[in-house]
């Protein structure tokens, strides 16, 4: 698809800048498709995230047109730039996420929350909780309740068994039944942070 005149761009702004009802329409089928291929090919993302940062930079346009001024340039030039910065933000927030994942695999392959039980400020419970789930990893309430728990430091033996629904049990009983599961996570644990350095997938617990 050509890039329009200049002309033609001027008059397109003009219309958004009026409030045109249907110029939104024209911008993206003028836009849409040159923008992602160039975000595609200057920024190496795959079709999805360039697709959401060509409409992020076009919305944005649309939302504050008097931000662009067209004695600085052209159009397509300015979506351009406001895509390439959401595609330089996107591929910074997956390099952390990355960064975060590897840090917990590296933590718990080397034994750092199976000794103490903590996860020690490398990934907040919340996210690996999040990663566990999508993975299906986890098969039951009761698991998921524990496991936050031990992500978030807890060695209350009682917090521990009403997590795991354990019921009226003797203390020492309690205790032991307490300790096979958490060692039972903690193994599973250890093997998932094993597959985020991997990259590689985790399969769901079998034990109960």
């Amino acid at each position: 698809m050509s890039q329009p005149p200049p002309t033609d761009e001027k008059l397109l702004h003009e219309r958004v800048l009026q409030k045109d009802p249907v110029v939104s329409t024209e911008v993206f089928n003028r836009y849409m498709e040159r923008l992602v291929k160039a975000v595609m090919k200057q920024r190496g993302l795959v079709e999805d995230d360039a697709n959401q940062c060509a409409v992020d930079a076009i919305f944005s346009y649309l939302s504050n047109p008097t931000r662009y001024e067209p004695g600085r340039g052209r159009l397509f030039s300015y979506l351009m730039q406001t895509a390439k910065r959401r595609a330089c933000d996107k591929r910074r927030a997956a390099g952390a996420r990355d960064r975060k994942h590897q840090k917990f695999g590296s933590d718990v392959e080397h034994g750092e929350l199976a000794s103490n039980g903590v996860l020690e400020n490398s990934v907040e419970a919340k996210l690996v909780m999040e990663r566990l789930e999508k993975r299906q990893i986890l098969k039951s309430e009761r698991d998921k309740k524990a496991v936050k728990l031990i992500l978030e430091g807890e060695r209350s033996t009682k917090r521990l068994a009403e997590a795991l629904e354990l019921g009226p049990l003797p203390w020492d009983e309690l205790k032991r039944e307490v300790k096979r599961h958490r060692d039972r996570l903690l193994k599973l644990l250890v093997r998932f942070g094993q597959s985020l350095e991997r990259g590689g997938k985790e399969d769901s617990d079998d034990e109960s």
